[in-house]
Parts: C-alpha cells; sequence; structure tokens
C-alpha cells in the first residue's frame, strides 16, 4: 500500500495515470489497492524473468484525441453551442 502511494506522487507515469482514472470509478482507497496490487503483479514478473522493470508507454494518440474534440463538439451543439471545428 505504500509503495502505490507514492507510485501515485510520481511525476508522469503509468501508475499515477491508472490511480486517477480509477479514483472516479472506485474511490481513493481502492484506487490505491490496486495500484498496489499493480506493483505485485510487476515485481513478481520481474523476479520470474529476471528482467528490469520496463515501465509501460503512456499513449498520446492523435487520433484519440481527434475522436474526443468531435465528440465534445457534437455535446456542445447538442447543448446549443456551435462551433466551428478545426479537426
Amino acid at each position: 500500500m505504500e509503495c502505490g502511494w507514492g507510485a501515485t506522487r510520481k511525476k508522469d507515469g503509468y501508475l499515477k495515470r491508472k490511480y486517477q482514472s480509477l479514483i472516479a470509478r472506485r474511490g481513493k482507497k481502492k484506487a490505491l489497492v490496486a495500484v498496489g496490487h499493480k506493483i505485485i503483479i510487476a515485481a513478481y514478473h520481474v523476479l520470474k524473468n529476471k528482467e528490469a522493470y520496463k515501465e509501460p508507454l503512456l499513449h498520446y494518440s492523435a487520433e484519440r484525441n481527434k475522436k474526443q474534440i468531435k465528440r465534445h463538439l457534437a455535446k456542445l451543439k447538442e447543448l446549443g453551442y456551435d462551433l466551428v471545428s478545426a479537426a
């Protein structure tokens, strides 16, 4: 649990993002337990495969961003705001 707490304080990392995404759905304490569980699983695989830990890549997908922009613009249009899309 304490390692999970520390991992969520890292500036920008996979475990911090996981924690942030889980907070909204599960709450802070359950999200913290889930991050601790992820660390235990990662430690198991590091010991089993005798390889250094490689943090998963953070994906900044341009396509995903375009879909989000399109979805938000549609929602705004639905609410009565008509904006010109740059994407």
